[in-house]
């Protein structure tokens, strides 16, 4: 049998070479994107959530002072890798709740300035605009004292100011002075060092142990509401400078104890530095083998037929025949007729001597094996390999005769 082309006579094609290619580019482009978002998509989350950190609109975030300190050339830098967390310079930590893990971000900064900013308020989000919060009222006490805890504790208290000033102490410079915020949060415990405190000596901020560890125990003083009166403001950005270290060039304020710092994951790397320079290779050498795929390496060879012409072709499939049945074993004593009758024709024997008495004019032919005993080996073979060695024999046994 052989292969049949059947042919319309005109070549018909769903789809255009150029739409197939549109199509496979499409395909490639999205498939990068989507790589891409999903590497990155955990560090694009909105920050516009209304939290207290230094990426928040919200009232009680943190990016008025923030944007306030980049306009007085105080360098702010907002802190998403807890790599980033070593500096000289004075980093601002503001956790929104007490069972905040903040081991990670003091990890190694005994004597580096570090400023904490206790969590205050307890808001919800505003739904007819995002990034705002409505108020729910305080938080308990018990939260903001777990901020710091166990290692340091703190007692929360909550008082009545009255919009009083409140009072320096501690050799701060003159230009910090505050009033007091409505109601007021203040800390107390042992090892503290008050800094600022209310008009009964209650402290607002404070230093922790013989370090540069500070605390704020009211964040309105920091807070985007908190600032929006400018002597307020003036007060807060002088309190930050005299914490901050005396060669400072920043002042670094931390949003991964916010959730918003960068994960690493492979991918990611991957589309980095110095690893982007090895992804750019790899795309581009995938780029030009799929190119090179496309063109043809010289002129189309001809499908061959599925049987051959030719004796040799046919002997050929017969031979797999037999193959594929496994009947191999079976053919010796047929074997044994081929090879008496083509010695009967070389030989040049009578036609009259059949079976037997042609068996025995061939024995007495002188050679190393007589034609019976090869001839009882050949029809004898249970298995493929002893058919093949008895029938060698007797091809041999032949030629050997010939010459």
């Amino acid at each position: 049998m052989s292969d049949i082309a059947i042919s319309t006579g005109q070549s018909e094609s769903n789809f255009r070479t150029r739409t197939v290619v549109l199509i496979l580019a499409i395909g490639v482009l999205g498939f990068i994107g989507m790589l891409v978002l999903g590497a990155y998509a955990p560090d694009m989350r909105s920050d516009r959530n209304g939290g207290a950190h230094a990426l928040s609109n919200a009232a009680v975030g943190y990016s008025g002072i923030v944007r306030l300190a980049q306009a007085t050339g105080r360098n702010p830098q907002i802190i998403r890798d807890r790599h980033m967390l070593g500096s000289e310079d004075l980093l601002v930590l503001t956790p929104e709740q007490g069972a905040t893990d903040i081991s990670p971000a003091l990890l190694g900064r005994s004597a580096k300035p570090t400023l904490f900013v206790l969590p205050k308020w307890d808001t919800d989000a505003d739904p007819a605009h995002p990034g705002w919060v409505r108020y729910q009222g305080l938080k308990l006490a018990l939260d903001p004292e777990g901020v710091l805890a166990p290692a340091w504790k703190l007692k929360v208290y909550r008082h009545a100011s009255g919009g009083r000033p409140l009072i320096t102490t501690g050799g701060l410079p003159p230009e910090i002075h505050f009033t007091a915020p409505r109601p007021i949060q203040t800390i107390a415990g042992p090892t503290i060092h008050a800094l600022v405190t209310d008009d009964e000596g209650r402290a607002v901020v404070a230093r922790l142990g013989n370090g540069p560890l500070y605390v704020i125990a009211d964040p309105d003083l920091l807070s985007n509401q908190g600032i929006s009166d400018v002597h307020q403001a003036a007060a807060t950005l002088a309190l930050l400078d005299w914490m901050n270290a005396n060669d400072a060039t920043a002042i670094n304020f931390d949003v991964t104890l916010n959730g918003f710092g960068q994960s690493q994951s492979p991918l990611k790397l991957a589309l980095e530095p110095p690893f982007l320079a090895m992804t750019l290779a790899i795309a581009a050498a995938v780029l030009l083998a799929a190119w090179q795929a496309t063109a043809r390496f010289g002129s189309p060879r001809r499908r061959e037929r599925a049987i051959a012409f030719g004796k040799a072709a046919l002997i050929d499939n017969t031979a797999a025949l037999v193959r594929k049945a496994g009947r191999q074993a079976m053919l010796g004593s047929r074997y044994v007729d081929v090879i008496r009758d083509r010695a009967a024709v070389v030989f040049g024997i009578s036609t009259r001597l059949r079976d037997g008495a042609l068996d025995t004019y061939l024995d007495q032919l002188e050679g190393r094996a007589r034609f019976t005993q090869l001839a009882e080996a050949a029809m004898s073979a249970r298995d493929r390999h002893s058919a093949l060695l008895a029938a060698q024999a007797l091809h041999r046994w032949l030629w050997e005769k010939r010459t």
